[in-house]
């Protein structure tokens, strides 16, 4: 059986007889198979939910507003700006 390393190497197939007989005798290498799992980058975003208090709240978006800012955006700055922060002040950062 011969292993499939690129993407490349697999034909354009006539039709569905074709196919099943390429497979019969080819195989995907694990690597290959790997790298084609999806990785979630940068700007994708998962939701979470936070309880605040009232009042901090509202202080957030009244300071968001005078920024001309989305307050959740602000908030995000704020955590990755805080988490660069930390990570600078590890023993290895």
């Amino acid at each position: 059986m011969k292993t499939i390393t690129s993407w490349e190497s697999i034909p354009a197939f006539e039709n569905d007889a074709a196919e099943s007989d390429f497979w019969l005798k080819h195989q995907l290498d694990a690597k290959l198979l790997v790298s084609s799992v999806h990785k979630p980058d940068g700007r994708e975003s998962t939701t979470i939910t936070l309880r605040f208090d009232p009042r901090m709240l509202a202080k957030i978006k009244r300071l968001a507003k005078s920024r001309y800012l989305n307050y959740q955006s602000m908030m995000k700055q704020w955590l990755a700006e805080r988490i660069e922060e930390e990570q600078n002040n590890l023993p290895n950062g």
